[in-house]
């Protein structure tokens, strides 16, 4: 409320205090203070300060803010003027908007929603289907902030003829690039990528803030041509957040975005288009060509795939692919990322496979466990039962590990992969053991469990959920990990999944089972043409250390000392695990492209 309210207040003053120049420009020095900002959050202020004093910061600049806003208010009060109409209207009124219309003003709500859209649409096509990058999040606001800049600072900035040519140059390579993903010669480089991406972005983002410069009204008009454009962006970001996962199955709102961008333009052209022919006939051939290529985008999007499930936390959809020459499978992407697979033939539907295959860590887990082990028992009674923790439940491929008397406790925030875990999938459902699914944040569900007297005591906790491009740090602090010790049995154990080739969890693993008297043992499976992993097994179970150490399935850390990583509640950042990709122990993190497995 206090930014909305600020920009049009000042912006008011400044137009009565100086009639002759425009306000808007100020508009612009505000999103250079919002582009300062996001540049120095990620890569400052959460790196060096805890949340707790980065509360204080904000505090100290809001009590600044608000003594600033006073002197303004009461610099003003003894500056203002009262200025003849012919003044306070001269200078920025000249251009399209002299007449603010209903038209003029359905057309800032529809530009800015525009724009919002396919900031929107096209960071998640960025971080789900192009890269599993952290911050790469960052590089689409800038440039969308950039554009603002560019816009409002001066009219001279924005040249129509410019922007939308190299708008539809950029969109065009960017469908041909979102088409060729599905094209037997495979996608283009992950950095091309990124910047065709980036470019379509900024140049329709451009068009979208120029063009409702061109259609500002007058300085009286001030607040309501604001609270507009703020409608418009806050439309789009419902659109994106609310509506399109319930009308689409995949991420079409980035191909609704730019239809609705074209309609736009064209309306913006239409006089000139009914005076220049050749023009006329160059943008026809030019939306034809767009919407082609996006309707072809939705058809190959779709081959393969036998499900799709949409909701708040990105599109899901089961593939159904074949080995040349060998076995038919299936498995469930997020994106570009893999939450495992299940082979369809009687003979493998069991097999434990991807991250999960018998030789990766946490099959190592399940073989190494003194329940398993001949002769086993449970403190010393005749019970081999073993009771096991899952927070994050991909396929249920870990259910088939239980044997009769297991339990096992699947804690699971997107209920659309518990939907379609047992509806395409066999685990769940042959699994041997009892299968409990509690659905919500793992972290909050264990810590409701605990608070009522009830802690699990498992044998084997299994805490999957750092695949991503935005891992969940709350699962990774020193808070986080206490709650797991709490839930272990004294000789349990905690099985982390960490196979990221952008982030290494290893150094604040290790410091906190450290801090807490474990080990932590790392085990690296990287078969040939299979799909690798990385896990940590944190553990006091000395027995159990033992027997990994000689199996030869043990790997060493990369570093005999890791680095002062420690992530608490109060502070952390991703910053501080990012690794070049020279430097991951394993050098695959992705099935290979479903076209060509």
């Amino acid at each position: 409320m206090i930014l909305a309210a600020s920009g049009p207040l000042l912006q008011s003053w400044f137009s009565e205090l100086y009639p002759g120049r425009s306000p808007f420009r100020l508009y612009a020095v505000s999103n250079i203070g919002s582009l300062l900002a996001l540049l120095t959050y990620p890569f400052l202020f959460e790196v060096y300060f805890p949340v707790s004093q980065q509360s204080m910061f904000w505090s100290a600049g809001f009590v600044t803010y608000a003594l600033a806003l006073a002197v303004a208010a009461s610099l003003f009060a003894r500056n203002r003027i009262s200025p003849s109409p012919e003044a306070s209207q001269a200078s920025f009124e000249s251009g399209p908007a002299q007449r603010t219309t209903a038209f003029h003003r359905l057309l800032w709500i529809s530009f800015s929603a525009c724009g919002s859209i396919l900031l929107l649409a096209i960071t998640s096509q960025l971080g789900e289907d192009v890269a599993v990058i952290p911050f790469l999040w960052v590089v689409p606001l800038a440039l969308y902030l950039l554009t603002f800049v560019i816009a409002f600072d001066h009219s001279r900035w924005y040249s129509r003829k410019f922007a939308i040519s190299a708008s539809v140059l950029a969109v065009g390579l960017m469908i041909v690039q979102m088409n060729g993903h599905y094209s037997p010669a495979g996608s283009w480089s992950i950095p091309w990528q990124v910047v065709t991406f980036c470019a379509a972005l900024f140049f329709t983002c451009l068009v979208c803030h120029g063009e409702i410069v061109r259609l500002k009204p007058p300085a009286r008009f001030l607040t309501e041509f604001y609270l507009l454009i703020s409608v418009g962006g806050a439309l789009g970001g419902v659109f994106v957040s609310l509506v399109a996962p319930h009308i689409f199955t995949g991420y079409w709102e980035l191909h609704f975005g730019l239809v609705l961008l074209a309609f736009l333009i064209t309306l913006q052209l239409i006089p000139t288009l009914k005076t220049r022919g050749s023009i006329a006939a160059v943008w026809i051939v030019v939306l034809v060509g767009m919407i082609w290529g996006l309707n072809r985008n939705v058809v190959l999007s779709k081959s393969g795939v036998i499900a799709s499930s949409r909701g708040f936390f990105g599109v899901l959809n089961v593939r159904e692919q074949q080995i040349p020459g060998s076995h038919t499978f299936r498995s469930l992407y997020h994106g570009k990322t893999i939450h495992g697979l299940q082979f369809k033939t009687p003979s493998h539907e069991k097999m434990g496979t991807a991250y999960y295959h018998y030789r990766s860590g946490v099959g190592r887990a399940f073989e190494f466990l003194h329940q398993r082990q001949a002769g086993g028992s449970d403190n010393n009674n005749n019970n081999k039962s073993l009771h096991v923790g899952l927070l994050g439940l991909g396929i249920g491929t870990l259910a088939t590990y239980a044997q009769p008397g297991d339990r096992f406790r699947c804690y699971e925030i997107n209920h659309g992969v518990v939907d379609l875990a047992r509806s395409h999938f066999t685990y769940l459902k042959n699994s041997q053991g009892e299968i409990d699914i509690i659905l919500g944040d793992g972290r909050i569900s264990m810590e409701r469990e605990l608070h009522a007297g009830k802690a699990n005591r498992y044998d084997l906790l299994v805490i999957d959920a750092f695949s991503g491009h935005a891992p969940p740090i709350h699962l990774l602090t020193q808070e986080a990990l206490e709650l797991y010790f709490a839930h272990l049995k004294e000789d349990g154990i905690l099985a982390l999944h960490i196979s990221n080739g952008e982030i290494d969890f290893s150094d604040p693993i290790r410091n906190h089972a450290a801090r807490s008297g474990m080990q932590a043992l790392q085990v690296i499976h990287q078969p040939e043409g299979g799909i690798p992993s990385i896990w940590a097994l944190v553990t006091r179970n000395e027995d159990f250390a033992q027997h990994l150490d000689q199996s030869g399935q043990l790997t060493p850390w990369a570093r005999p000392k890791p680095k002062k990583v420690v992530w608490t509640d109060d502070f952390n950042s991703l910053l501080q695990a990012l690794r070049y990709r020279a430097t991951s122990p394993i050098t695959r993190f992705h099935f290979p492209h479903f076209a060509h497995p």
